[in-house]
């Protein structure tokens, strides 16, 4: 099956290029394989990608080189319409059929001993989950990192907002090449200008009708993804979320806690322990690219450079060598900030601290005089106000780049067009780990409106770090029942999860906004979809947050009993 013509990589390991594979429906699909120095047969590490396969992902994981030096075959495969493979791309659509076909395609050859594992992140995290879900004979395990099995909810949407940066950041990018393949010159300049200036484009209004979107001769995926905005059959047909339970092979699941795909990639965890054996979670602190102790604006210390090659290469030789490495593995490896250390658990804790909301009524910025507290509110208390402008929003955590990482919130908390909210500072330490909750009563001029909640660790300098946030838009919160305005509806809110220890002397503090922009797309407060919206549709609302007796708005932490 090998060709005679290998490059020899060092080591021993050789390559051989644009191997090539015939899918069922005659589409050819195109890969590099290397092979480790001595002859086979060996298992197999996959990795289905759309981004040149010569790549490999190399950003964060060693080159194929290093895993066929460690006794792996390794195949690097473009996905159907990408690099040198034949055929259409529209992302996701293909990858559950092109996966299974690939891998019962690569166990017939004669370097392969039959036993077949993915790994890659981000989408091609997604591409091994979808394989997975076709149950193909030969594929005993993956390591899906920083990926998501619902689309909707884990990838472009978040209770109904769309994380704008990233979505429309990632299209740009995809279509650029698109342009590229199908020779539209016009459309391949745009978005190259677009992409030279990629952290304005965000500002660009109407985002649903962005002039490099518009080039006749391009796909129309992410238009697609705009006007979609409620979750239903277009994102189930792209996703596993409605086949999760058909993937039964161990998984490796890999999350950062300032990654974009965050919720989705520990919501695929959560939800495959409930049907399927050894799964196991890491999640470091870590943006989507790349991966180490550098996050925003801090450094979190040598920890949390974990090898994560080292980590993979123990997976795959337990599964596919039977070598019991990963034997005595905790199910769930977190670090925590704060404390800047790793911490081993079995679940997510089922306990929670409740924090509620008090203020004289004058919680708008850190100037002001809100508060939390363990104590429920027992007496009326005047209601907070903050006025919500989708012209100035309020920014996202690294401000208007949406960057990620834990950044000081300090100058944001000045503006009176937010709420916060800060506990008494900790005689003892807090270690939260997992998913908190906010629950607030709200009143809004508008029957459009988002909220925003925030939760930040506040030093004894000041200093304030940006741990998690979480966001929901009324259209989405409410759609069943309908929204309306000036009329109190109860917000429930679930954060992004997190791991992170608040020390003896630092404090909890709850930011509530309007906006988190342009992490996420901003309400225009009227009838016009976020999406086809400009300053010509925007209106200003006003937002009152309730909190007493009758309406007692609270934050609900996870807590670690240590």
């Amino acid at each position: 099956m090998m060709s005679t013509e290998q490059l020899d990589c060092g080591s021993g390991v050789r390559l051989e290029r644009a191997v090539r594979c015939t899918m069922s429906d005659g589409v050819t699909l195109v890969s590099d394989h290397y092979y480790p120095p001595a002859p086979g047969p060996y298992p197999t590490l996959l990795m289905r990608q759309p981004y040149g396969r010569d790549i490999a992902s190399t950003v964060v994981y060693a080159h194929p080189v290093w895993f066929a030096a460690h006794g792996y075959n390794v195949v690097i495969q473009d996905v159907r319409g990408r690099g040198d493979s034949e055929g259409e791309f529209y992302p996701f659509r293909s990858e559950g059929a092109d996966g299974a076909e690939t891998i019962r395609w690569l166990r017939t050859r004669s370097e392969s001993n039959g036993c077949v594992g993915m790994y890659g992140f981000s989408y091609q995290g997604l591409t091994q989950l979808l394989a997975a879900a076709e149950q193909p004979e030969g594929l005993v395990c993956i390591a899906p990192a920083q990926t998501a099995c619902d689309l909707y909810h884990g990838w472009f949407y978040r209770q109904g907002a769309l994380r704008l940066a990233s979505s429309l950041g990632w299209g740009l990018q995809m279509l650029k090449a698109d342009a590229r393949r199908l020779k539209l010159r016009a459309a391949s300049d745009g978005l190259e200008k677009a992409w030279a200036d990629l952290r304005s484009q965000s500002l660009v209004t109407p985002y649903g009708l962005h002039p490099q979107l518009q080039h006749e001769g391009l796909p129309s995926y992410v238009h697609d993804w705009f006007t979609h905005d409620l979750p239903g059959p277009y994102w189930s047909a792209l996703d596993v979320s409605e086949s999760l339970k058909r993937i039964r092979v161990p998984a490796l699941h890999i999350s950062g806690w300032f990654d974009t795909f965050l919720s989705g990639s520990v919501a695929g965890f959560l939800a495959m322990t409930e049907h399927a054996d050894y799964q196991y979670l890491v999640a470091g602190p870590w943006v989507h690219i790349p991966w180490g102790e550098l996050a925003g604006e801090q450094n979190l210390g040598p920890e949390a450079l974990l090898d994560t090659d080292s980590l993979l290469l123990r997976w795959f030789n337990h599964w596919l060598k039977g070598s019991g490495e990963f034997d005595y593995e905790p199910r769930i490896r977190h670090f925590a900030l704060g404390a800047n250390r790793w911490f081993d658990a079995e679940t997510f804790p089922a306990e929670t601290l409740s924090l509620y909301l008090h203020s004289g009524g004058r919680a708008d910025s850190r100037k002001g005089n809100g508060w939390l507290s363990t104590a429920a509110p027992n007496v009326v208390e005047p209601r907070d106000i903050f006025v919500y402008d989708p012209e100035t929003p309020v920014y996202a955590p690294g401000g208007p780049a949406a960057l990620s990482g834990p950044f000081n919130q300090a100058q944001l908390e000045m503006g009176n067009n937010l709420l916060v909210y800060t506990g008494a500072p900790l005689v003892s330490p807090l270690h939260i780990f997992g998913s908190p909750k906010l629950t607030i009563y709200c009143v809004t001029s508008a029957a459009y409106a988002d909220f925003t909640g925030k939760l930040v660790r506040v030093r004894p300098s000041g200093q304030a770090d940006f741990v998690c946030i979480g966001i929901a838009r009324s259209s989405y919160l409410f759609r069943g029942a309908g929204y309306q305005a000036d009329t109190m509806q109860c917000w429930q809110i679930e954060l992004e999860p997190t791991s992170c220890v608040f020390a003896a002397g630092d404090a909890i503090r709850l930011e509530v906004a309007g906006s988190a922009f342009p992490l996420y797309d901003r309400n225009p407060s009227s009838a016009m979809p976020p999406r086809l919206a400009d300053s010509w549709n925007w209106q200003r609302s006003t937002q009152m947050l309730l909190h007493d007796a009758e309406h007692p708005s609270r934050l609900e932490l996870p807590v670690v009993n240590d």
